[in-house]
């Protein structure tokens, strides 16, 4: 299969080595920051590479320093959506991510925020480079965590704990995020990639069928959790997003300042 229209079209380099396709967020100038057309592409690709018999397994990974800085405050929305399209795009790719047969590896060989934060952590296993730092930074712009991390955060590290992480934005340390069990591995910056890939090609080269239908039965937990969770915190993340609290936050980015929130 050809994947070349994914790196023209939609900032993701495709590379397969060994059954391994190794899959890279391409806008290193702005970390990794997820625009329409990369979140379009995200959207497509785990289906495509799922059916791709040449794949045995998927390695997501960032390009430059950064992971994914999560979404581009400046080119995230698509002028020509109509209001029943904006609920969309979230769905498909969280679905589309939980949905891929082929395991996913994450390569988190930097800062992980907001959606960078729920690419990584809706990967099946995630190797994490000791300098890094993940966290849902959504609140922190005056937004509902709702692309995904009130799902996936409370599975990995209950309730109580990921409240208290989202609500407050907090970027969680490599190895903190280790121990408490939110990545599987905090490794070496320069083995991050290495050791993910050398993960993801033992699985491509063992039993396909029973590796992939043991991670859906796991993943149909998963499926509840967005069923109960995800259109609400979607719908609630828009509705944040006219409140003047996110614009204020908008503006506090843009001038380099700290925002001063009002409760509105």
């Amino acid at each position: 299969m050809d994947y070349s229209h994914y790196a023209e079209r939609h900032h993701l380099t495709v590379r397969i080595e060994d059954r391994v396709a190794i899959v890279t967020l391409d806008r290193p100038e702005v970390h990794n920051a997820v625009n329409h057309a990369l979140h379009v592409g995200l959207e497509r690709i785990f289906r495509d590479l799922a059916h791709d018999k040449t794949v045995g397994a998927i390695v997501l990974t960032g390009k430059g320093k950064s992971f994914c800085a999560g979404g581009d405050v400046k080119g995230f929305g698509n002028e020509d959506d109509r209001p029943v399209d904006q609920l969309r795009g979230t769905r498909y790719l969280v679905q589309e991510m939980v949905n891929c047969e082929a395991p996913v590896i994450a390569a988190v060989n930097g800062t992980a925020a907001g959606l960078g934060a729920t690419l990584a952590l809706l990967c099946d296993v995630i190797y994490m480079a000791d300098s890094a730092r993940i966290g849902d930074t959504h609140v922190k712009m005056g937004l509902v965590a709702g692309d995904g991390g009130a799902v996936i955060w409370p599975l990995l590290i209950g309730p109580h704990r990921a409240k208290e992480l989202l609500m407050s934005g907090t970027l969680v340390p490599g190895p903190r995020a280790a121990e408490m069990g939110l990545v599987n591995h905090c490794v070496a910056d320069d083995a991050v990639l290495d050791e993910a890939v050398a993960f993801a090609r033992g699985l491509a080269s063992g039993p396909i069928a029973a590796i992939r239908w043991t991670k859906m039965a796991i993943n149909q937990g998963i499926q509840q959790a967005i069923n109960n969770t995800l259109n609400f915190s979607v719908a609630a993340e828009h509705l944040s997003a006219h409140t003047q609290d996110m614009q204020e936050a908008v503006s506090a980015f843009a001038e380099k300042r700290d925002p001063n929130f009002t409760g509105y």
